[in-house]
């Protein structure tokens, strides 16, 4: 199995900035993908930022220009800096990552439990 652990997340006032971090355990032998979601209460989770093992990045429109996303996938991390922050950039962040592992031929997707990020306005 894969596990993903999230850090970062906290209170922040509107126009700060918080750096999410992702770090990815288990008997990996390939990750093609890592990136960010969120989901706000009452609303979808939606892809905020994600990064392919190519280098590719993609965004949600919301946030481009004003979040990042890193990694490095040899080490098994990914990272989202966030500045700017507004308070609709409130929400529980997970991670997720398509990863296969040893002793399986194939790629599944894992998500993270999750961190708080709150914008106060």
């Amino acid at each position: 199995q894969v596990q993903l652990v999230e850090s970062g997340g906290g209170l922040v006032q509107a126009g700060g900035s918080l750096r999410l971090s992702c770090s990815a355990s288990g008997s990996i032998s390939r990750i093609d993908f890592m990136g960010w979601y969120r989901q706000a209460p009452g609303k979808q989770r939606e892809l905020v930022a994600g990064l392919g093992s190519g280098g590719t990045t993609n965004y949600a429109d919301s946030v481009k220009g004003r979040f990042t996303i890193s990694g490095d996938f040899a080490k098994k991390t990914v990272y989202l800096q966030m500045n700017s922050l507004e308070p609709e950039d409130t929400a529980v962040y997970y991670c997720n990552a398509d990863a296969r592992v040893i002793y399986r031929p194939y790629s599944r997707n894992y998500w993270g439990q999750g961190t708080q990020v709150t914008v106060s306005s």
